[in-house]
């Protein structure tokens, strides 16, 4: 009984029994509860069973983010790759890259409107068009505004388990898995832990704090590295385990808590910081140099004009987009100035006004009120060419003086009018066959020379039959014609660069450009009215000249082959002066190829005619080659050789052409007279013309062999090494920034300017277009136009201090680098953005880079003109500026008596 008793009582009451088994359970379910929140094992993409422990992930949050992952499991099963998000938008490129997907994502996603904005801005968007950070550089919020704080807290957590559950060789799949899941949950996602720092071996990505990093986030493999991307903000971790588990307490889960939110707090000073910096436009890299002139960098831009030009007839308009550039601006070195001559220094005959300049007022007010030129000339007035008052001063126009340049003593700052109806030119390769009317509205030349296949009216359109008095059965059959009669001639090869005199509508030059040849068409402003307009309008080089008293405007010894077909320039007379200026401007050892009715023609002024040719081309020492007749034209085609030795000269019985005096300069060509006479070929081997370039298109990056190392370029450099750091930095420009950057549709582009070309960089670096640039040296630069040449390239010595000789309405393109603010100090620059207005055609670009001052007074005249700007970019004052011209043009009746 006692021990029954105490069995008894021992034994404890009901409710105690209870207590203890609920306290158990409690225990064991905390101890689970801990277990599965610090478990490092991979959450399933979907889950249908939960323990109770897990009440405290948001099932909302965690449905939400399971459908993201099979989502992405969708889009690697559809497309094999998930759209990379640019996180970093500094550090995961080169310094002097621009991201593929900025430059590839259509122009209206890529738009940014917002003013001093860092060009770079607009690559923080990833391939889909949509924004990875926001304007202080932190991570966007991709969670729904609705949940809970202790739901996004969780859902962290679930996405930490399921980034420190990742092995080295974990699949593709589940890589893409991890990376959406932390795209979506950027801002959270990042909590460190020193602890997991020290189990990390793959890279990680550190933050930055306003200089790009360069090293990248890895998972360890190239094909997992391909996929990582940096946040500018937050540490991005790619983690390689080896199935080992990290058991995380909960003091350490608070912790951790704490740590991000001391992470993020760092993190919001950091990026305001960074803020701060790139509105002062700092930049976070060393400059790099290049040619000695400075790189800029994280280039601020001031205008970034989303609305397009409002033009009628369907004109080009391109919106624009942001790039971040790397600009180089190159400076003439003084050194430079004592190894070159200039056209000026050459011509010393020039007239006395344009080498001291015209009284330059204050141009920095934009000139408001434009008014109309009210000339006899209309829509097709030129000033230097209808200076009609100088002309009725002319004593005799027995040399055509009447057509040579005679420009105003004050340029004109008027506006030519456009003609009525005008439209938007027809792109080439159809404009070579026909031109609108409306835009060229004369009939004259179709009048005279319709039946001999020039040009013919055809409705709304003129016509061009491809052909001319020459080959009327086709221009590229008359071209294949004359290689086959000399074959050393080959085209687009040996033969780069040619002059074509009397051009007519230019249709020679038109099609040789599918030989890969370069034409400079000229004809004069006559009774033959427009056949230089007719050129221009259907895409074919060409300027308004005539040989009259005065050189042409080009180097000596320049042209690979000169061509006159049925030109009927009268060679033979003034003892042959008219020749002897073709001679001054072949290259020794080219070619002149004579078509014209004395070649193939028994009539008894062509057999006069023939006769004194054949006498003068002998006493000249050219070498006739060949008389070669086209039975399918019924045409003929005489070919002469230039000499490249004196041996020819120091043989003949008369000095008849004489030679020239030492002291008269081959090379000057600005207002410089005739001179009857032959200039000696150059002999010495580092003579310029001693021997021919290499073939093209090698000469196009082949410095010339002229060219010596003691001799220092324009920017500073030994001049070979000038001319090839001048090319790569055009060919870098032009695709970074003038490609992509400045608003211009290049496929609209066909016929473009550099109106100051040095090297002739920038039209090398746009080879490869559907388009050709004409070369301006000016006259008071150095003359480097026979290097442009030399290349493979063409181009035309000019002052922009007056007129240039071509129609107006003529080019797509104009290019100035560094050129108004050199000729603020001679001339007015009012009056060269009137030039520039006329000579461009509604709808063409200006692409201006100067100092920052003067492309602020450019774009204010152009603003006043009604231009839109279509982009502007200043660094360090140093300028960039895009504008595109619209139809408007000031009320007639503001025209001037």
């Amino acid at each position: 009984m006692p021990t029954a008793r105490a069995r008894l009582g021992r034994r404890p009451s009901s409710s105690s029994y209870s207590s203890t088994i609920t306290t158990i359970i409690f225990v064991s379910l905390c101890v689970l509860g801990v277990w599965l929140l610090t478990s490092t094992s991979v959450i399933p993409p979907k889950s249908t069973t939960r323990t109770s422990t897990e009440s405290t992930i948001s099932t909302s949050a965690s449905s939400s983010l399971d459908s993201t992952i099979m989502d992405a499991h969708k889009t690697i099963s559809n497309n094999g790759r998930t759209p990379p998000v640019f996180k970093d938008t500094q550090g995961d490129l080169p310094d002097d890259a621009i991201k593929p997907d900025d430059a590839n994502r259509p122009q209206d996603t890529r738009e940014n409107d917002k003013p001093q904005t860092d060009v770079s801005s607009d690559i923080t968007k990833d391939s889909g068009g949509r924004d990875s950070l926001n304007g202080n550089g932190e991570s966007l919020q991709t969670s729904e505004n609705g949940k809970l704080e202790d739901e996004k807290k969780n859902a962290n957590l679930a996405a930490v388990e399921h980034s420190q559950g990742l092995h080295g060789t974990e699949s593709v799949e589940e890589q893409e898995k991890q990376k959406l899941l932390e795209t979506q949950t950027s801002e959270e996602s990042s909590i460190t832990h020193r602890q997991e720092a020290e189990q990390i071996t793959a890279g990680i990505g550190k933050t930055t704090t306003g200089k790009e990093s360069k090293d990248k986030g890895s998972l360890g493999k190239d094909k997992a590295e391909e996929d990582v991307s940096l946040d500018s903000g937050n540490d991005a971790h790619g983690v390689s385990t080896d199935n080992t588990k990290n058991i995380l307490t909960d003091q350490e889960q608070q912790k951790r808590l704490e740590q991000h939110q001391q992470q993020e707090d760092d993190q919001m000073q950091q990026q305001q910081k960074q803020s701060e910096e790139q509105t002062q436009g700092v930049t976070s890299k060393d400059q790099i140099k290049h040619d000695e002139a400075p790189i800029l960098k994280d280039v601020k831009i001031q205008h970034d004009h989303k609305a397009p030009v409002n033009l009628t007839n369907n004109l080009p308009v391109l919106k624009t987009e942001n790039h971040k550039t790397e600009t180089i601006v190159p400076k003439e070195s003084k050194e430079s100035k004592k190894s070159w001559s200039t056209q000026a220094d050459h011509s010393v005959n020039q007239k006395e006004r344009r080498t001291v300049g015209s009284n330059n007022k204050d141009s920095s007010v934009p000139e408001q009120n434009w008014q109309l030129c009210k000339v006899a000339a209309g829509a097709d007035y030129i000033p230097c060419l209808d200076n009609e008052e100088a002309i009725k001063k002319l004593k005799t126009t027995k040399h055509y003086e009447h057509r040579e340049r005679h420009c105003p003593q004050e340029p004109p700052t008027c506006l030519v009018p456009l003609p009525q109806g005008y439209k938007t030119p027809i792109e080439w390769p159809k404009s070579r066959d026909k031109i609108w009317y409306h835009n060229v509205p004369h009939t004259l030349l179709a009048e005279v020379k319709g039946h001999q296949n020039w040009v013919k009216v055809s409705g709304e359109f003129l016509t061009f039959p491809g052909g001319g008095t020459q080959f009327i059965h086709g221009a590229l059959h008359y071209i294949d014609f004359v290689q086959e009669a000399v074959p050393d001639i080959a085209w687009g090869k040996h033969t780069r660069v040619v002059l074509d005199v009397g051009c007519g509508v230019a249709s020679f030059g038109g099609y040789l450009f599918e030989r890969d040849v370069l034409a400079m068409s000229f004809a004069p402003k006559d009774e033959h009215e427009a056949q230089v307009q007719f050129a221009l309008e259907r895409g074919i080089p060409a300027i308004s000249a005539v040989m009259g008293t005065q050189r042409l405007p080009f180097p000596s010894g320049v042209f690979d082959l000169v061509h006159c077909a049925r030109c009927r320039v009268p060679w033979h007379e003034e003892g042959g002066a008219l020749l002897l200026e073709l001679n001054r401007v072949l290259r020794p050892g080219g070619y002149f190829a004579w078509s014209a009715t004395p070649v193939y023609q028994t009539l008894e002024e062509d057999v006069e005619i023939w006769k004194a040719m054949s006498n003068l081309t002998v006493s000249m020492c050219w070498e006739l080659i060949t008389i070669k007749k086209d039975k399918l034209n019924s045409v003929g085609v005489a070919i002469y050789h230039k000499p490249d030795t004196n041996d020819c000269y120091d043989q003949r019985k008369q000095n008849k052409p004489s030679m020239c005096k030492p002291d008269d300069d081959p090379n000057a060509a600005w207002y410089v007279a005739f001179h009857s006479c032959i200039h000696r070929v150059p002999s010495e081997e580092k003579e310029r013309g001693y021997r021919w370039p290499v073939e093209w298109p090698e000469r196009l990056q082949t410095p010339p062999y002229w060219l010596n190392q003691s001799q220092v370029g324009i920017y500073g450099k030994p001049a070979p090494d000038d001319f090839a750091a001048d090319l790569e930095h055009w060919k870098r420009l032009v695709s970074k920034v003038y490609m992509n950057g400045l608003g211009i549709s290049w496929s609209n582009v066909r016929n473009a300017m550099d109106m100051r070309a040095v090297y002739g960089g920038f039209a090398a670096a746009l080879r490869d277009l559907k388009l050709w640039v004409l070369n301006v040296v000016n006259v008071n630069s150095p003359d480097t136009l026979p290097i442009i040449y030399e290349r493979g390239l063409f181009g035309i010595y000019h002052d922009w201090c007056e007129s240039f000789s071509t129609y107006p309405r003529t080019y797509d393109l104009l290019h100035a680098d560094h050129l108004f603010s050199q000729l603020k100090k001679r001339c007015k620059i009012i009056a060269v953005l009137a030039e520039v207005d006329r000579i461009v055609r509604p709808g063409g670009y200006l692409i201006v880079r100067d100092d920052s001052a003067t492309t602020k007074e450019v774009e204010n005249l152009l603003k006043s003109l009604h231009w839109e700007i279509r982009k502007t970019i200043s660094h360090n004052q140093v300028g960039i500026l895009s504008a595109q011209k619209t139809l408007w043009r000031p009320s007639a009746s503001a025209a001037p008596t």
